[in-house]
């Protein structure tokens, strides 16, 4: 088991957020929010994936206004997504955002954060206050050394942070993201090291589907097996479905969400393998689609790993030469030609 890092809690409507709760997995939609049955659409196909909290864009009064429509007509917490406008972040609070995302460098004026603050207090809005290593290059120098970075963002997220304790307000939830993976990890560890409000984990801009998994695995990944992070969001071009599928199997690999649906163990192959294995797995991929029980099933090629891992599968498929052994829970149950292979797992499944 993880031992998460010791955070207070903050309320984003019905979700709660922080170390005795488990890791809230959250996307954004990606259509305009002014259409409103896209939009709202987008958000429960998000929520029966597995999301718990749905992020849109409103940098126009005319998203807040739709983004007032679409809050009455789902059930999850939406978090509106403010950037250089006070104006939207108080519209949207009164719309009825359960949290608002802001970074408190894009808002010139200290007045109009203390107005967001206000409004937040009245509503019992949560905020989330962050840096991105892009903005702060921004606000900054553009030409500022990697090496610097970190600490740069640091140092400001200390002075946002300050500036709300100020106000006496403690519903945060902070975020610190940068494209780099290594540098991602080093700031999360600072501020989990400084704070003690939950965090957001992600690493921003992280390309398309396939290329996003590997880099936010690895980052997140290694701060949520630290304790580090209470809700995380990877951010992939494309469909925001497949944020959450990467969310969810990063949470799972860690042992921080449970499966929904079977795992596929499959032997790596080589030349001790009997059979085609890999042509058997896909078969057996293919015959676990549609099966929502959180079963683990193992396809292995020779006698050498195929035991041991068939002692810890709920099934397992240990290939041989044109037939194979079928075993549940460690216990041989049958011997099977080629054939008849994926007929006696599903019969096994539906028996499971």
């Amino acid at each position: 088991m993880i031992k998460r890092k010791k955070t207070n809690i903050v309320k984003a409507g019905s979700v709660k957020i922080g170390s005795r709760y488990p890791i809230a997995i959250q996307s954004m939609t990606k259509v305009p929010t002014q259409d409103v049955a896209r939009c709202v659409r987008q958000i429960n196909q998000l929520v029966n994936a597995g999301c718990r909290l749905v992020r849109l864009a409103v940098p126009t009064g005319a998203d807040t206004a739709a983004f007032a429509k679409i809050v009455r007509k789902v059930a999850v917490p939406l978090i509106a997504d403010i950037h250089f406008s006070a104006n939207r972040a108080i519209e949207a609070i009164e719309a009825g955002a359960a949290k608002i995302r802001l970074n408190p460098g894009n808002i010139k004026n200290k007045s109009d954060i203390y107005r967001i603050i206000d409004a937040a207090k009245m509503h019992k809005v949560a905020l989330r206050i962050g840096v991105n290593e892009a903005s702060i290059r921004d606000l900054k120098k553009p030409d500022i050394p990697a090496g610097k970075r970190v600490a740069l963002m640091l140092s400001e997220m200390k002075k946002y942070v300050r500036l709300f304790e100020g106000k006496n307000f403690n519903q945060l939830v902070l975020s610190a993201k940068s494209s780099d993976t290594t540098r991602t990890i080093r700031i999360n560890r600072l501020i989990a090291e400084k704070f003690n409000y939950p965090i957001h984990l992600g690493l921003t801009h992280a390309g398309l589907a396939k290329d996003a998994a590997i880099p936010s695995a690895v980052s997140i990944g290694t701060l949520l097996a630290e304790g580090i992070g209470d809700t995380i969001r990877i951010s992939a071009a494309g469909s925001p479905l497949k944020e959450v599928e990467i969310a969810k199997k990063i949470l799972v690999a860690l042992g921080l969400h449970e499966r929904s649906r079977p795992q596929l163990i499959v032997c790596p192959t080589c030349a001790r393998a009997a059979g085609d294995v890999i042509k058997l797995a896909r078969q057996v991929d293919k015959a676990l689609t549609g099966i929502d029980k959180p079963l683990r099933i193992a396809v292995m090629g020779c006698i050498v790993n195929g035991p041991g891992e068939a002692a810890d599968a709920d099934l397992a498929v240990c290939a041989a030469k044109n037939k194979a052994y079928i075993y549940r829970n460690g216990r041989k149950i049958a011997i099977v030609p080629e054939r008849k292979i994926i007929p006696e797992l599903l019969k096994q499944l539906k028996m499971s």
